[in-house]
This record gives structure tokens, C-alpha cells and sequence, in this order.
């Protein structure tokens, strides 16, 4: 049919507009008269010449007019309206293309009296009647009813208008009154008056509790040389709408007084009714369950709401989504009276039902094996359109992952599919339960509505489980003063964090205790000391001391616990203390799970004057002379023996509940090579001496050791034969007196430096030479990094690999 349609319903012209061909546009409307003139309709100009333009199913435009509407081209029963439709991408509506309609209708007999109850605008029509006596008046020279009446012009059939109200009566000439926005028109036969529902003398009156707005007027026109006077009350009914029940039920009251003044008996001739200007006949409405009742004073309507002919629309109230359900119904009464004869009153109702909140139904269909989110969001109705997705915390510019189908149904209605990659950004990942990972989409849609353009939202949060969590792992193991973790993480780790019982383990606190903590992305190593803080003993004897180490991983937002690793390992009681030759012993007690009560802090030797000079909540360390402290001692032919105890005794109480007892041996007899010179000229000495040396070893990339690699660079991948150059340094103390020398340095196949096999780089301060693997020691000069060159040993090894006859060794 084209971007335009017209149908003719009774004395109404229709032209409806393709919502699909004028779609996203913005349209002008204009109604072009005899002579070629576009006018340009607003409200105001539609309500006045008898225009409406509404929205109808599908939201398609429509425009009504009147067949005596401003613009109408009458001829004999024949009435012809042109209208001009401008449509512009742009609402300064440039490049716009015109379209023209030009539709004819014919209409039937007018009845006497003719009442027109539209949506914007009231109109009524009278017979045109004029006494015989007076047709057959000879009428004098045009002139002089100018000079009596110059108001009454010559081309102006109507004078004017009276209206009645209860204050006052008021008139206003045709002039005054197409300027305050009533139509008035006159044909040969016809008197019409057109009247806004806004216009200032309507009043709101009541009639069977049910509201009506009514004008009370009189119309004066001319003929020959008699004025002719009128009645051209109208009333429509703006109420008596009622919604019980899932039903519309609509009550119209008959004989409205204002338009039954000085009748005094009726006779109803037709009561017709329809749905969009279309009546219906008693059978199609039984099929569509309406009810048309026609009562003693008064017309019913009863339409289920959702009944066909109708149309639901979407609506938006407060953000919330909702719909109304709307129709357009329309009534048309006649009936016979001893004032006018026959009377039609046609009724356009367009209903409305109020808002009722919609929920959005929203549908996640996971495909597995292709890793994909399908989120169906909808139904909605053919009026909502998507206009935006929004990723919480993810640019539009790596949107791009989203794709969006819309699926359209057979009753016109339409879902949203969102398909989005399980790996996308902006997908939530979290770990659920042992192989379980939840999958969470959280994005947010806004809609549009057409054509009222509302916008309202839709939360989308879409969750799925899925079998793909890979947990982490760990291995642990002991060299001779530590113990080792290294974790290899999962996929659902990324933000747990590590934790000592109750204690965070960040890179700062894990300094402060000296434990070692390095994280390359794929493993987390942590080293602790067999003497800290955060080991627990779990048993001694004396051959062996069990320590074991826990770590847990937490969840960094709930701080739940996710997974809990441990390494446990032996160690020689041996560790526990120091006997130097110049008579101190150094010992450190432990406290052992199950004796939390134990306060390290009150453990003392035999002399109980004795006490730790460092104490940590599992260790107390005491540091004393063998002829101090209630220390024993015992010869034997080559030894000489001094023992003690530590003690633990409870308040009060002198049986200790701990007790370790330690020793110190010593040799009697001691040979020493003693090396004579003259004193005039005495050599340096070196005397021995304890201290803590702070050391580092790294591995440099070039020969001119500038750049060393740094932990994100490990493990380094190195091919045989190529070199390796290493540097040692002396980081503390910062001494000029003090020369660094290597003594031995060898390489394992393991973390442990007495596995097995093992490959010798230096032997007693000397380069290994025996075979083509020589080591290459290199010169350290001053620089600006380098201020004590004697606290630095820089060698180069080539890259080798440890075999086993043919075999490859690995760890």
C-alpha cells in the first residue's frame, strides 16, 4: 500500500502512515487546500478545523479528518482531503522528502443534528433551515446590511456566536472566535460549530455521576435580511470509564440535558458500536466477548481487557517497566425527539488501562564447548527498541566481544540475545566449589519506547556454572636451614592471598622476618627459616626435631579459606646450638605444639638467673660462658664435656614441666703449626672473629656484567655452551678492610646442595681447568656502581646439563 493508506468511515477520512516507511524519521504534516496552500497543522489549527492525529496499532501514525473539516473540497456527496507528510532524517527536518495523499469519501444524509465527539475537539452540525415566507423575501442591495450590520460582511453567512453560561451570556463574532480556537463553518445546508476541549467556555457538568464537557451556545447567521439564530450545544462524555476485573467497562448516559433543552419526548432509532471507527455486528462482538448493552438511560461497553481489537503498548512509570493495554472505541447513538427529529452522536473513545509493572524474563543457555553466554532478555512489546549495553567497569572500545541478535516471534514481540565469550572482559570469574567455577555476565541494557520515547533500564546478571577450575598445587621440600613451599598457581587463584594463620603474608612482613617470597606469575615460592616465628615444632627426639610450615591461601574479598598447604621436614637438634671456641655457647629452645601456655619468655638455665636475650612467641635463645650459669662440667682422657639445661617451671611449683639438656664438647689436646719471624717486621694478622655477613649471588646478561636479570626474568633459558656469567658480592659490611674470597662453589641437579650428581666450578678458591668447562674468573674494577672491587668476584661457567650414561638428568 505504499508509505500511505486511506479508508473512508462514514463522514471521517482515515490516512494512516507506515510505521515502518517514516521510522526513525521526523515528520511535518500539512493539509493543502483548493488553491495549493499547505497549512501547517499544530494542536491548536487541528482542534480548530477538525484534524486528529493519533497513534495506532504498531505505532503507526494516523490522521482523521472531518468531512467538514477547514480544508475539505466539497462536491455534491463527495468530500476530498490532501495532506503533505515532510520527512527528514534530522529534526531541523533539512533534506526532507515530501509526500502527498489525496482521499475522497462520500457521506450519506445528515441527519437534522450531528454530533462529533473526537479525541482533541467537539463538533456539532445543524440543518440549515429557513422559513418559507422568508425564501420568497425579495432581498434588497448587499450594501445596506453593511451599513446597518458592519460586522455581518457580505462574504460571511455566520455572525456570531452566544455563549450560555451561568454567570452571563457572552457573544463573540466569528472573528473573535476562530482567534480564541473554535471552528465555525457554514455550508448551504449546514451551520458547524468546532470546539477545543480546552476551550475557555467549556464546562465539566455531571450526568449519572459520569462527567461530561459541554458548551452552551447559540449561532447566528444571516439570510436575506433576517438573522437566524441556532442551537449549537454539544456535549461529550470524558469519563465513566471503569477497570474491575480484567474488564473495561465504559457507560455512556442518553439525553444529555444540554442537548435535550425543551424536548420532551425521545426514541432511540440506532445504538451501534466498533472498535477503530469499524463497527461491529452483534455476532463479531459475541466472538470477541464484548458486551453492548443498551439500558433505559444509559449505553454500556464491556471489552476484556486483552480482547482483540486492542493493542498492548509498552509504558514506563518511575524506571519500572510496564504495560497498557489500549483501545480505540467508538459509539454511535441515534435517536428522535420533538425538537430536532433525528439526532447522531458519534463517540470516539480512545482507552487507556493504567499501568501494570512487567517483569523482564531473563534466560542464560550456556554452549560449553564453545564457551559462549547466550542471555535472552525479553519478550518485549514491537514498540521497544535496544538502544545501549553497558559492561560494568569495561571500555566500549574491548565491547566488541558482546554481540546482540534480536529474535522477532510471530505476534510481533522480540528478545535480546546477548552472546558473549565465557573468557570476555568484564565476565566475573570465581571459584565455587572443588572443580566449579562461577561464570557471572553483569551488564546493563536501556531500552526506548515508540513513539512516546521513554527510557528505562534492564539489569542483566547472568550466572553460570562451569567445570573448569584448575586449583592450585604445591610441592615442598628442606635444605639444611629451611623450609620451602613453591605453589603453582591455578585459574581461580588470581586474587587469593597467602596467609599464615591469621597474618597476611605480603612481600613487607615477609622481609621483616627474613622468609623469602617471590611470585613470577606462573609460582609463588616462599622459604622460611627452621628457626622462626611461624614454624611450629611438632616433636623432638634426639636424633631429630619435626618442623612443619602451614600456609593458606584466602579468598581477597571474603577472606574465606580456599586451600591450605603444609611442609614438614626433619632437622638435627644440632641446629639448635653453638659452641665456640672461646668458651659461648649459643642455644635456642622451641616450644612445641601442645604447649601453648608455655611462655618462651620465662624459660631460664639451671641458674635461673639465666635468661633468654631473645625471645620470639616460639623460641628463647640464651647466650652465655661454660663457667657461668650452673653449667657442668666432665673430663675424659681426650674431651672435656659442659652440659645445662633449659627449664621451664610453672608459679610456685619447682619441678620444671620443660626441660632440655645440651652439652658442649671440647678437645683437650689440640696440635697447631706455629709459624715463627722476627718482630722487627711483624705480618698482619688475622684474628677470628663471628659476625653476620649479608651476601648476594646474581646471574648478568653480558660479559660487561651491566645488566643482571632480575626475578620476572626467571627460570632463564640458556642453550649449551653459552655463557653464564656470575657475580658475587659482599653487601654488608660495608668494610674496606674486608676481601671477599670463594672457597668452593659447585652446582646440583635439585635445590638441595648435597644432592647428587654435583658439578664443580671453583675448588678451594682455584678455577676448575680438568676439562673443556673451564671456568673463566674476570677482573673487577672501580665504578660508580662498584666502590670496594675486593668485596666482588665475577666468573663465567659454560652452560652445561648433568646425564646419566646416554640420559638427560632432570629434577
Amino acid at each position: 500500500t505504499g508509505p500511505m493508506s486511506s479508508e473512508c468511515l462514514g463522514n471521517l477520512l482515515r490516512i494512516t502512515l507506515s510505521a515502518e516507511y517514516f521510522e526513525n524519521k521526523y515528520l511535518s504534516l500539512s493539509v493543502v487546500d483548493q488553491s495549493g496552500t499547505a497549512w501547517e497543522l499544530d494542536e491548536a489549527t487541528a482542534a480548530r478545523c477538525g484534524y486528529t492525529v493519533t497513534y495506532s496499532t504498531g505505532s503507526s501514525l494516523e490522521f482523521r479528518a472531518s468531512a467538514l473539516s477547514c480544508h475539505s473540497h466539497l462536491e455534491e456527496d463527495v468530500f476530498t482531503v490532501t495532506v503533505q507528510i515532510k520527512a527528514s532524517p534530522t529534526p531541523d527536518m533539512s533534506n526532507a522528502t515530501t509526500h502527498l495523499k489525496s482521499a475522497s469519501c462520500h457521506y450519506g444524509l445528515w441527519s437534522p443534528r450531528e454530533l462529533i465527539c473526537e479525541s482533541n475537539y467537539m463538533e456539532v452540525s445543524v440543518r440549515r433551515e429557513v422559513p418559507q415566507t422568508i425564501k420568497d423575501f425579495i432581498q434588497d442591495e448587499p450594501e445596506d446590511w453593511t451599513l446597518v450590520f458592519p460586522e455581518a460582511k457580505a462574504e460571511a453567512s455566520i455572525w456570531q456566536i452566544v455563549f450560555h453560561q451561568p454567570e452571563e451570556k457572552r457573544a463573540l463574532l466569528v472573528s473573535n472566535a476562530w482567534s480564541a480556537g473554535y471552528g465555525l463553518n457554514a455550508t448551504d445546508s449546514r451551520v458547524l460549530l468546532r470546539v477545543p476541549y480546552t476551550a475557555a467556555q467549556v464546562q465539566l457538568v455531571e450526568d449519572q455521576g459520569i462527567p461530561f464537557s459541554v458548551l452552551r451556545s447559540s449561532t447566528f447567521y444571516k439570510y436575506q435580511w433576517v438573522i437566524m439564530m441556532v442551537d449549537t450545544a454539544v456535549a461529550c462524555p470524558v469519563g465513566g470509564v471503569d477497570y474491575t476485573n480484567k474488564t473495561i467497562t465504559w457507560t455512556v448516559p442518553k439525553y444529555v440535558p444540554p442537548l435535550s433543552a425543551g424536548v420532551t419526548s425521545f426514541k432511540d432509532v440506532l445504538v451501534e458500536a466498533g472498535v477503530d471507527l469499524h463497527k461491529l455486528s452483534a455476532k463479531e462482538m459475541a466472538s470477541r466477548k464484548y458486551v453492548l448493552l443498551n439500558e433505559l438511560n444509559a449505553i454500556t461497553m464491556k471489552i476484556p481487557i486483552g480482547a482483540e481489537g486492542g493493542y498492548y503498548k509498552t509504558s514506563v512509570s518511575n524506571g519500572q517497566l510496564g504495560a497498557k493495554y489500549s483501545i480505540n472505541l467508538f459509539l454511535e447513538h441515534q435517536w428522535e425527539d420533538n425538537k430536532w427529529g433525528l439526532t447522531k452522536h458519534t463517540i470516539i473513545k480512545e482507552i487507556e488501562t493504567p499501568f501494570e509493572q512487567a517483569e523482564v524474563a531473563i534466560t542464560n543457555n550456556l554452549n560449553l564447548s564453545a564457551r559462549l553466554m547466550n542471555v535472552t532478555v525479553g519478550t518485549f512489546l514491537p514498540d521497544v527498541e535496544l538502544v545501549n549495553l553497558t559492561v560494568q567497569a569495561v571500555p566500549e572500545a574491548v565491547q566488541h566481544d558482546y554481540l546482540i541478535h534480536r529474535a522477532r516471534y510471530t505476534n510481533g514481540s522480540k528478545a535480546y540475545i546477548i552472546q558473549v565469550p565465557l573468557d570476555a572482559p568484564g565476565v566475573k570469574k570465581e571459584y565455587m566449589r572443588e572443580d566449579m567455577r562461577a561464570y557471572t555476565l553483569n551488564v546493563t541494557l536501556t531500552f526506548i519506547t515508540h513513539p512516546s520515547s521513554e527510557t528505562f533500564v534492564v539489569p542483566v546478571i547472568a550466572l553460570s556454572a562451569v567445570k573448569d577450575a584448575v586449583l592450585p598445587s604445591a610441592r615442598g621440600f628442606c635444605d639444611g636451614r629451611n623450609l620451602h613451599l613453591i605453589i603453582t598457581h591455578g585459574n581461580v587463584d588470581q586474587n587469593w592471598l597467602p596467609f599464615i594463620s591469621d597474618w597476611h603474608l605480603t612481600p613487607e612482613a615477609a622481609q621483616k622476618y627474613n622468609y623469602s617470597l617471590r611470585d613470577n606469575g606462573t609460582h609463588l615460592a616462599i622459604a622460611v627459616p627452621f628457626l622462626s616465628s611461624h614454624v611450629n615444632y611438632e616433636g623432638f627426639h634426639t636424633s631429630a626435631i619435626k618442623a612443619s610450615f602451614y600456609l593458606t591461601l584466602k579468598d581477597g574479598i571474603t577472606l574465606a579459606e580456599r586451600r591450605e598447604f603444609s611442609v614438614s621436614c626433619t632437622f638435627s637438634p644440632s641446629e639448635l646450638i653453638q659452641c665456640l671456641p672461646n668458651g659461648t655457647v649459643i642455644i635456642t629452645a622451641i616450644k612445641l605444639v601442645g604447649d601453648e601456655d608455655l611462655d618462651t619468655a620465662l624459660l631460664v638455665l639451671r641458674d635461673r638467673q639465666c635468661k633468654p636475650s631473645l625471645v620470639t612467641e616460639k623460641t628463647a635463645t640464651f647466650k652465655f660462658n661454660v663457667n657461668t650459669c650452673g653449667t657442668s662440667r666432665k673430663f675424659n682422657s681426650t674431651t672435656m664435656t659442659y652440659e645445662n639445661e633449659v627449664l621451664y617451671f610453672r608459679p610456685g611449683n619447682d619441678t620444671p614441666i620443660y626441660q632440655l639438656k645440651f652439652l658442649c664438647s671440647y678437645a683437650i689436646e689440640q696440635n697447631a703449626d706455629v709459624r715463627y719471624e722476627s718482630k722487627k717486621n711483624p705480618p698482619p694478622s688475622v684474628k677470628p672473629g663471628f659476625g653476620c655477613l649479608a651476601l648476594s649471588l646474581k646471574l648478568f646478561k653480558e660479559k660487561s656484567y651491566s645488566e643482571p636479570y632480575q626475578e620476572s626474568e626467571y627460570p632463564v633459558v640458556k642453550y649449551l655452551r653459552e655463557a653464564l656469567y656470575f657475580e658475587v658480592e659482599l653487601l654488608q659490611p660495608k668494610d674496606a678492610r674486608l676481601d671477599l674470597n670463594l672457597d668452593d662453589c659447585w652446582a646440583t641437579n635439585s635445590q638441595s646442595q648435597d644432592s647428587l650428581p654435583q658439578w664443580h666450578i671453583l675448588i678451594h678458591g682455584c678455577e676448575k681447568n680438568k676439562d673443556s668447562y673451564r671456568t673463566v674468573f674476570h677482573k673487577v674494577n672501580y665504578s660508580l656502581r662498584v666502590k670496594f672491587p675486593q668485596h666482588l668476584k665475577r666468573f663465567e661457567v659454560r652452560m652445561f646439563t648433568f646425564v646419566q650414561g646416554t640420559s638427560l638428568l632432570q629434577e
